[in-house]
């Protein structure tokens, strides 16, 4: 005998166009929907108990059916509980339904509106240079991943969706777990502020000094260089800031104590910027961004001599960039005066003889039009003019010395030799500088580059 209604077997059939069936087919569909009911409960009670739970849930249920190879149920949920009500149809015939909750429009109205979600913002970081994972706030470590994947992905496990449905008090989870004590915060938060204070100049100066001589800095290096990038990318206007930015990378790299090397791909975008960056500084002095790109040059400089060996294509790559930048007639004359500088900061004189001296002839009509006419432009064209005259200086001392230092040229002969070889604008410069031995050096650039 079946516990199960025989009439609920009826009532299907004749739902589904089935007239009569006899008692016997009946009895045995009870006993299998009976049969097949225990089996589904069984099956959602191994996931409640699974669950380290107590309560049956519909969740429970529908993984049971799937267990089962059948179709779940649609249209239930378990964040919420169900609500069963019960109506009588006659006489010992009860139906049981989900009650639906009422919805007070004036209330629903009246309410207050949801928290705007947070806008969708984008950075750019490095993930790996060379192989090696820099070891920044956005990169995660191989312990803080596998701790992620334990995490709960359910409903509501999502803190930054739970906050935006308006849920107070939510934590929302850094990416990577860097711990940081109250110390080296409160160090870190007074040297920003220090660095940007605009007031005072000996709280500066000491800040400074502190990060080119402490040695206990070296969880901090991570975020000096995202501070700095991120002045610099939203500072382009203001020297101040820039240059303070450029005397706190100096500082990090002064340090003997800390280990920047996982760090220069970071600390290279900010120091070009500086070099030959477009527009620089506010329009109301239009020659202080040339101190500036001199510092910044100075810095590509020390980048290189320090970390060249342990990164061989960071000199090709700094040399590539700053020669494009110098070829390039659009750019500004204050990009091809950091340029220039950069040029000489990154290789000295080969760098000069290689890539700056057989390009004057042909970058000459860029400044020569400019020096010519009394516009804006004349007193940067002449800046311009002042580097390339100070970079091929440093072929003086380094130049290859031919017949014991004498050429036999006479000066007329020397001055056309020089306006044929690096152009007239340039070639003139030289020659009334009145030194010949400069005057030789850069004439000698072929047989530096038939000797190499």
């Amino acid at each position: 005998m079946s516990i199960w209604n025989p009439d609920n077997i009826k009532d299907v059939a004749e739902s589904v166009g089935i007239a009569s069936l006899s008692n016997d087919v009946v009895e045995n569909l009870s006993r299998d929907v009976e049969y097949r009911l225990s089996q589904v409960l069984e099956e959602a009670l191994k996931f409640m108990r699974h669950s380290k739970r107590t309560t049956l849930s519909t969740q429970d249920i529908s993984q049971a059916l799937r267990v089962l190879d059948v179709e779940p149920l649609y249209g239930y949920e378990s964040t919420r509980p169900l609500r069963f009500g019960e109506a009588s149809i006659g006489p010992g015939q009860p139906l049981f339904y989900v009650e639906d909750e009422e919805v007070d429009f004036e209330k629903l109205i009246n309410a207050p509106l949801p928290k705007v979600p947070r806008e969708i913002s984008f950075t750019a970081h490095w993930l790996a240079v060379e192989g090696v994972q820099p070891s920044i706030p956005q990169n995660p470590t191989t312990a803080d991943s596998r701790n992620q994947e334990l995490l709960p992905k359910g409903p509501g496990a999502n803190a930054s969706l739970a906050a935006i449905n308006g849920n107070d008090n939510v934590a929302v989870k850094p990416l990577v777990k860097h711990i940081l004590s109250k110390e080296l915060q409160l160090y870190f938060e007074k040297i920003c502020s220090a660095v940007l204070d605009e007031s005072n100049d000996e709280y500066r100066v000491a800040a400074l000094a502190s990060l080119r001589s402490d040695p206990g800095l070296h969880q901090l290096v991570p975020y000096f260089v995202q501070f700095v990038a991120e002045k610099v990318t939203h500072n382009l206007k203001n020297l101040f800031v820039l240059t303070q930015m450029m005397q706190l990378t100096s500082a990090l790299l002064d340090n003997e104590s800390l280990y920047v090397d996982p760090y220069v791909a970071s600390i290279v975008p900010p120091v070009l910027t500086c070099l030959v960056g477009r527009r620089l500084g506010s329009a109301t002095d239009p020659f202080a961004h040339f101190a500036l790109r001199d510092l910044a040059a100075s810095l590509v400089g020390m980048i290189t001599k320090k970390y060249a060996k342990t990164s061989h294509t960071l000199k090709p790559r700094l040399a590539r960039t700053c020669l494009k930048h110098f070829l390039d007639p659009n750019k500004p004359l204050g990009a091809h005066y950091g340029a220039i500088i950069g040029l000489q900061a990154i290789g000295g004189p080969d760098v000069v003889r290689a890539l700056i001296l057989p390009n004057l002839k042909i970058y000459e009509s860029v400044i020569k039009d400019e020096i010519a006419e009394d516009g804006a432009k004349k007193a940067e064209a002449e800046m311009v003019l002042g580097a390339i005259l100070t970079t091929l200086s440093s072929l003086e001392d380094d130049r290859v010395e031919m017949m014991n230092g004498q050429t036999g040229d006479g000066g007329e002969e020397l001055k056309a030799k020089l306006v044929e070889k690096v152009g007239e604008l340039v070639g003139m410069k030289v020659f009334e500088l009145a030194r010949p031995q400069l005057a030789r050096a850069v004439l000698e650039e072929q047989a530096w580059l038939r000797g190499s």
